[in-house]
């Protein structure tokens, strides 16, 4: 048996609830896992609300991420004993995740837990952290340098942003920070922003096709308007990295950056990365991203506190990441 967090749906209405299990009720798989902690991402607050039409089939369980031990394998990749972290894959969408005691996943979607890397930590990177760093190693292969100039980065206060703004400013970038939330501000201070600007500023496009140069490159996990109209105050070769859709999915936007001053608009996506890429960017995230910072943005949560974070992280009310605690 293991306990679960459980969502349900009747007339079109999801709610959850604290369930005992047996194993078989775990979807198909050829690993299974012992789940010792999990986290929260904007896409599990949309799960847990029954936003967003992820879910195909209830009973659910949610849970984007989760790091643990595996109990059983019949993958060549991996025996009882070995420590894993999953991201994506969309586990926690079309496929149980991550909050439940047990998850049942098929190998090629685990990677390894980097030595020295405790589950806590690798959760409180998660989903949100891993596209950071992929965001920040886009940017570096498009050829961004610190020397260039300021770097935006949107929903600072977020999961994404946090860690973005950690690891731009341990590798030398001025960071600029963008969040409706004054209470956050000395935290984006200690994580390493340079200056702080109300998201008001650049949350409504001016309409003007280009406007005066302002950012070598932004991580923008926001989209929308936002995204809209930050693209005309882009520097002329700067580079934007992509990755969210917390202030709407439409862009509504002109060429003009794109042909006149050379900007690139790069889509970032973590779910169906590559395991090698992957690899790289979890051992980057080791490497370049502070622990002591990593440590100051945790919440701690368990199973039952999700319901309410889950609404408290769409309405932009949660700051940093939350890290689950399933037990050991």
């Amino acid at each position: 048996m293991f306990k679960a967090l459980v969502l349900s749906e009747k007339d079109g209405k999801v709610t959850s609830a604290i369930e005992d299990l047996p194993d078989d009720k775990l979807p198909e798989g050829d690993v299974l896992v012992r789940v010792h902690n999990s986290t929260l991402n904007y896409k599990d607050g949309l799960v847990l609300n029954g936003l967003g039409r992820l879910v195909k089939t209830y009973p659910h369980v949610g849970g984007v991420d989760f790091a643990g031990t595996v109990l059983e394998s019949s993958h060549k990749d991996w025996k009882a004993g070995d420590q894993v972290i999953l991201t994506g894959w969309r586990v926690g969408e079309i496929h149980w995740g991550g909050y439940a005691e047990k998850a049942r996943v098929k190998g090629e979607w685990l990677v390894p837990l980097p030595q020295g890397l405790s589950t806590e930590r690798a959760m409180a990177i998660g989903t949100a952290g891993l596209t950071a760093m992929l965001c920040v190693m886009a940017l570096e292969e498009h050829g961004l340098r610190p020397d260039q100039g300021d770097v935006l980065v949107t929903g600072a206060a977020g999961g994404v942003g946090s860690v973005a703004t950690a690891i731009l400013a341990s590798l030398g970038y001025r960071v600029v920070a963008s969040t409706g939330r004054a209470d956050t501000h000395d935290y984006l201070k200690g994580l390493g922003a340079a200056e702080i600007i109300d998201r008001a500023t650049i949350a409504t496009p001016s309409g003007k096709p280009l406007e005066s140069e302002r950012w070598a490159a932004a991580v923008d996990s926001v989209g929308g308007a936002t995204l809209a109209a930050i693209l005309p105050q882009m520097k002329y070769k700067g580079v934007v990295a992509a990755c969210g859709l917390a202030g709407g999915t439409k862009l509504e936007t002109s060429v003009i950056p794109f042909i006149i001053r050379g900007v690139s608009l790069l889509g970032v996506d973590s779910v169906s990365c590559p395991i090698f890429r992957r690899k790289i960017a979890w051992a980057r995230l080791t490497k370049d991203l502070p622990m002591a910072k990593l440590d100051g943005m945790i919440e701690r949560a368990t199973l039952e506190d999700l319901p309410r974070l889950g609404k408290a992280i769409l309405d932009g009310q949660v700051k940093g990441r939350v890290v689950v605690d399933l037990g050991v």
